[in-house]
């Protein structure tokens, strides 16, 4: 069972929605205990960072994912969920992340040319930095997955795993041992995004 943790910010429904169109159950967790009987963990999350980390430690939930983290439990996080799961973030101001990914969220306005909107929003291919990472098992190079972000993570080279052409190579994909991070929505980039939420369910658990 996979959960999907609700700390007040996420797309959670949709993203419990696509689990149930590949046949995987899946609960929205509000509780540790809930968490803790899930083989597998989604990070959600829309919005800005320094609300997103305030309303997680709030929430405790971020002692839980640190936790189940730590047990080697499977964890994923979506968009700002992906963002949320490095050192620090530089959305307006300096916020201090979990520190699961090594690296920085920075602005995406410092690296694409002038002239592209901001947010970057629409359909990129992907472009993989690890062929053989287990969540890419059923994509193919090229594939496209849906953004819809102002913020990208970088300083992670260590992690990416896949990159997205937006005026700069930005990451889109990271992995590090039993941490993923997809900066993209993979609950709205169709058979593509079905496709690394299945795998991400196949992944051993207790991998480390």
């Amino acid at each position: 069972m996979i959960a999907i943790i609700d700390y007040g910010v996420g797309n959670l429904f949709s993203l419990k929605s696509s689990f149930a169109a590949i046949g995987e159950d899946a609960i929205v967790a509000k509780t540790k205990e809930e968490v803790e009987k899930c083989e597998k963990v989604i990070l959600p999350g829309v919005g800005a960072f320094e609300d997103a980390i305030k309303k997680l430690r709030e929430s405790g939930m971020a002692d839980v994912v640190m936790a189940e983290a730590k047990k080697g439990k499977p964890i994923m996080g979506i968009c700002l969920g992906m963002q949320l799961l490095f050192d620090k973030s530089f959305e307006y101001g300096e916020h201090e992340g979990l520190g699961l990914i090594k690296g920085e969220i920075r602005p995406i306005a410092d690296v694409i040319p002038s002239d592209l909107k901001i947010p970057h929003i629409g359909w990129n291919a992907l472009k993989f930095s690890d062929k053989k990472n287990e969540i890419f098992k059923y994509l193919n190079e090229g594939d496209c997955v849906y953004f819809v972000h102002s913020f990208y993570g970088a300083n992670c080279q260590d992690s990416v795993i896949a990159t997205a052409e937006y005026g700069a190579e930005l990451t889109a994909a990271v992995a590090k041992n039993n941490i993923y991070g997809c900066q993209f929505h993979p609950e709205k980039s169709g058979d593509v995004g079905l496709g690394i939420l299945k795998a991400f369910c196949e992944i051993e658990v207790n991998k480390q």
